[in-house]
């Protein structure tokens, strides 16, 4: 186990609005705000995207499976922003149902908002902290500085 110490720093209660792409907005926030760090949880909708549902198998290397979803979902999620020198490095964890049909996994790509999600970013400072691409697993991973 590793670990470092922070604070919390600014709070941002934020609005992500139908059609939005919603990682994408993210990382405008974050770059627009100089967000270095932060937690966020959120919940809402999503009118259709892309989630990583563990890997195929438990090897690493791991190989993802990957689920698409459409027609508008429920979703609450959690999850983290680090920046590096790429930029804001964003990991999304959700969980999310449709009837009686339910989703959990880690959101990617280009998922879009349907209505709306509701999100506090908790900006967390003092972190010695980082994500860069773990040699071993292929995997943009937390790096406790």
């Amino acid at each position: 186990m590793q670990y470092t110490q922070g604070t919390i720093g600014r709070v941002f209660l934020v609005k992500f609005e139908d059609r939005d792409i919603f990682i994408d907005n993210l990382s405008l926030l974050a770059k627009k705000e100089s967000i270095k760090a932060a937690t966020i949880i959120f919940i809402g909708a999503l009118k259709k995207g892309d989630l990583v549902t563990g890997p195929k198998q438990p090897v690493i290397p791991p190989q993802p499976n990957k689920v698409s979803f459409k027609d508008g979902w429920e979703v609450m999620g959690l999850g983290t922003i680090f920046t590096n020198s790429k930029g804001p490095q964003i990991h999304l964890h959700v969980s999310m149902g449709k009837k009686k049909n339910v989703l959990t996994g880690c959101l990617r790509g280009k998922s879009k908002v349907f209505l709306v999600v509701e999100a506090v970013v908790l900006e967390l400072t003092g972190v010695k902290a980082g994500k860069d691409i773990d040699p071993k697993t292929g995997l943009n991973l937390l790096r406790i500085i």
